[in-house]
């Protein structure tokens, strides 16, 4: 079955912030295997001109869906979870993440679309910190395998 397509536009903020702290971006980058210092180390990471221990590029994966998953779990969607596999992703940074940040995030659907017998569903999620301060922009996108044929 499609996807809504009704849901394209909608927006969803996250309902809490996120507490970027020393240890979720250390355990993160030794999850996806980088060893970079500035990454764990605070010293290293002000040598670099850093104020503290920088996330990965790819840290906001943590947290950037947590406003868009009260639109995945709407069952007016119409998404089967079991048939999900992620698609895409990528970043565009004003500046990095830091250790101590305190982000929010609005995700709005962008777009929703058939590609054979696959359904594409595109967020864009904008991170801010408490105070408003643009960090960073997400593009996601997740394919429901076989929704559009089904």
């Amino acid at each position: 079955m499609a996807l809504n397509r009704d849901f394209v536009g909608r927006t969803y903020a996250s309902s809490t912030s996120y507490e970027v702290s020393r240890v979720k971006i250390r355990e993160f980058a030794a999850a996806i295997g980088d060893n970079n210092p500035i990454y764990r180390d605070k010293e290293a990471a002000r040598a670099a001109g850093h104020p503290d221990v920088v996330a990965p590029p790819t840290f906001p994966i943590v947290f950037t869906l947590s406003g868009g998953g009260e639109a995945l779990a709407d069952p007016g969607l119409g998404l089967n979870f079991a048939m999900v596999v992620h698609g895409e992703q990528r970043f565009e940074y004003v500046r990095p993440i830091y250790a101590g940040d305190e982000l929010v995030t609005s995700s709005t659907i962008t777009d929703i679309r058939s590609a054979g017998r696959n359904e594409l569903l595109t967020f864009r999620s904008e991170v801010r910190t408490l105070a408003g301060e643009h960090v960073c922009t997400s593009y996601n996108t997740i394919v429901e395998r076989g929704g559009a044929g089904s």
